[in-house]
């Protein structure tokens, strides 16, 4: 017997009538209700919802009859409507106080006895109203690279700094002029991270070919190579107070250098992927990698060993800063920027809204957050509330294509007043507070219950 063949449209279409007509005759038939079972599911719910409060309720009565000699029972827990025989429980609401009222008459013997428990009601927790910061506004714009402008740097004692090019130079800009220095060559391919020392004249560069460079900058030559890096390295950091260099790349790793002895301290190993940013501080934890496997660690220097990993974003983390004067730091990926607390990386808030593939981060003394991506947008936020209280859109220089918008980095210099950013148009830009705006010519546009924030 042939075995007639249909088209999978045909059967699938067979199979969901079948379906349809096995069940139409039980279409809209509900089991009856139950209505010991309703009671039965309000008594439970009653009693998980207001167990403590009766308890209370019940206690308060028990001391009461046992004052007055009497044998009256209290309502028992978990009763429907909250009644007794001979008492009564009544739940007022007072919006005036914001409190819970619960009044309890017992009635026994004809004397009324009144026991009122107040409960306070929680607030709501809403936003603090944020700082308010004056706009910045762009003031300069410096020119001279061939390439992207990958980096930059600000030297401790605030007179000039350093960018690092996809032209393979490093060149160093007076900060007053914006005029050209001097230019540095001796990298051979981009050049991705550049760090100054605090203590000493030097200036230590990194690039995607996978050199680690100390500069002295009293002969402008290369006095150091640390070698080790199997891949580009992208990132670097100086600890504050001892002499130690952090640098990270695209081998997954994390690499502690002595600075004088360019030994290896230490190959901090767990990422997956990409470091795409390292950053330093005194105090733990003392080193902390962003990485495009979407964690954080958090890292002890002593041992060389993770502490902590943060896996709260995403996608791919590609920048994280200090802040100056707090205990905390912040994380950038494109799925928003968030807040932590050290030393354990305690989550605090995140900031939403910067819709892009954010490259960069900075914040400065005064509580100004300043998050920079790919298509040339600039958020700038406070630090505190999370608000956003200025965007910018990086204009892009003549001759350059809309393409070429991106922000690669920003620095804030010492004295927390100018930010430098570095941009894919081969440009330099440098921004300053507005002085002329006040709060009345920029009031911030905010309304308080905007964002639900934790408290730290």
């Amino acid at each position: 017997m042939d075995v007639q063949r249909h088209s999978v449209h045909t059967l699938v279409f067979r199979s969901l009538k079948r379906t349809h007509d096995m069940f139409l005759l039980n279409q809209g038939t509900l089991p009856p209700m139950d209505l010991n079972l309703q009671k039965m599911k309000k008594s439970v719910k009653a009693k998980d919802s207001y167990g403590p409060i009766l308890e209370r309720v019940k206690h308060n009565n028990i001391m009461k009859a046992q004052n007055e000699n009497e044998n009256t029972d209290p309502p028992p827990p978990g009763d429907e409507c909250f009644r007794g025989n001979n008492d009564s429980a009544i739940v007022s609401y007072n919006p005036i106080q914001n409190n819970v009222v619960i009044a309890t008459q017992a009635n026994s013997g004809g004397n009324t006895v009144n026991n009122t428990l107040l409960i306070p009601q929680k607030k709501t927790p809403s936003m603090a109203k944020p700082k308010w910061h004056p706009p910045w506004k762009l003031y300069r714009v410096i020119s001279g690279h061939l390439g992207w402008v990958r980096c930059c740097a600000v030297e401790p004692g605030n007179e000039w700094f350093a960018t690092g090019s996809a032209d393979r130079v490093i060149k160093i800009w007076d900060l007053a002029s914006g005029k050209l220095k001097v230019s540095l060559t001796g990298h051979i391919s981009s050049v991705r991270g550049l760090a100054f020392s605090q203590r000493h004249p030097y200036l230590f560069s990194c690039g995607e070919d996978r050199q680690v460079k100390c500069w002295d900058l009293e002969y402008n030559k290369v006095i150091r190579h640390y070698h080790g890096h199997l891949s580009a390295v992208y990132s670097m950091a100086l600890h504050p107070s001892i002499d130690v260099l952090v640098t990270a790349g695209r081998d997954s790793t994390a690499r502690v250098w002595d600075m004088r002895t360019k030994a290896n301290v230490h190959t901090l190993v767990g990422h997956t992927n990409t470091v795409a940013s390292v950053i330093c501080q005194t105090a733990e934890p003392q080193i902390v990698t962003g990485s495009h496997d979407c964690t954080i660690r958090l890292w002890d220097l002593a041992a060389g060993k993770s502490r902590a990993t943060l896996t709260n974003h995403k996608k791919s983390v590609r920048a994280v800063t200090f802040h100056p004067s707090l205990y905390m730091f912040a994380s950038a990926s494109p799925d928003n920027i968030k807040q932590w607390k050290c030393p354990e990386g305690k989550f605090i808030q995140n900031l939403s809204g910067h819709n892009a593939i954010v490259n960069c981060l900075a914040v400065n003394p005064d509580g100004v957050l300043v998050s920079g991506a790919d298509n040339g947008t600039m958020h700038l936020w406070d630090w505190r509330t999370g608000y956003n209280f200025q965007r910018l859109q990086a204009p892009v220089q003549p001759g350059s294509m809309d393409s070429e918008a991106g922000v690669f980095s920003i620095t804030f210099d010492m004295s927390g007043s100018r930010m430098i950013t570095t941009e894919a148009d081969k440009t330099i830009k440098v921004y300053k507070e507005d002085e002329t705006a006040t709060e009345e010519t920029h009031p911030i546009n905010w309304r308080p219950d905007i964002i639900k924030r934790r408290k730290y």
